[in-house]
């Protein structure tokens, strides 16, 4: 059964990252702000529920540019509520089928994860990376470069909505790399509803672009999905 609503989790982290997200917010300009569609003015904190079909439609299409891209401009991973576990660790933690062990350090043994890019269950963390599920270089080229160092630093750690970094193996991460759906969708057929849905809502979080070949993809897709509804808070 595919869900397409992954609720917030995390607790005190995401709570201290919604804090932050709320003060960088504080800075933007309202022209700044304004990416919900065309006209549309946003409100970190608001929170939507619509068809996904009608939120891809509220995207704003622009050509991309990566001019000045550098993955050291989105610093990760922190430790937002210093607990002693970065954010690495915590989507670990918190998406484990069986929890591991947490022991010095934030140092974990043992557990069980499911990647659901490549329908494959892990006994060992370190063969998983934590995924951005819009990858850095994407969100530069579709907004994030002209944001703070505060809202790259949160978007790269953002805990406020499981959909946003998902555990997977790390071969199917490095297959992805920092490609969008035009080019790369996960090798499990079962999940890619799932994820062009959870794409289109990380992309409505941030406030982020599309550019048009991304467009046709993401239709074309959808038009084999359910056009179920999704929620999403906007970070900024």
């Amino acid at each position: 059964m595919i869900t397409f609503l992954r609720l917030p989790r995390r607790g005190a982290v995401a709570a201290t990252l919604t804090t932050a997200l709320a003060a960088a917010a504080a800075l933007l300009s309202p022209a700044t702000a304004s990416a919900a569609g065309p006209g549309a003015a946003r409100t970190a904190g608001q929170t939507n529920t619509l068809p996904v079909r009608d939120a891809l439609a509220q995207l704003p299409v622009t050509a991309e540019d990566r001019t000045g891209y550098q993955r050291t401009a989105f610093r990760h991973w922190i430790d937002a509520d210093k607990d002693g576990c970065d954010t690495r660790k915590e989507v670990l933690k918190a998406e484990a089928l069986v929890a591991p062990e947490q022991g010095p350090g934030c140092a974990l043994t043992g557990g069980e994860w499911y990647s659901p890019y490549d329908d494959t269950y892990f006994n060992d963390a370190s063969r998983l990376d934590i995924d951005h599920l819009v990858p850095l270089a994407e969100a530069w080229d579709s907004g994030a470069s002209s944001w703070t160092a505060t809202e790259r630093q949160a978007y790269a750690n953002d805990l406020g909505d499981a959909r946003d970094l998902i555990a997977v193996s790390a071969k199917s991460n490095r297959s992805k790399a920092d490609q969008d759906p035009s080019t790369w969708l996960p090798p499990a057929a079962g999940y890619r509803c799932t994820y062009v849905t959870d794409w289109i809502a990380d992309k409505t979080r941030w406030g982020l672009s599309i550019d048009p070949v991304e467009q046709a993809a993401l239709e074309q897709n959808l038009a084999a999905c359910p056009d179920s509804p999704i929620t999403v808070t906007t970070a900024r």
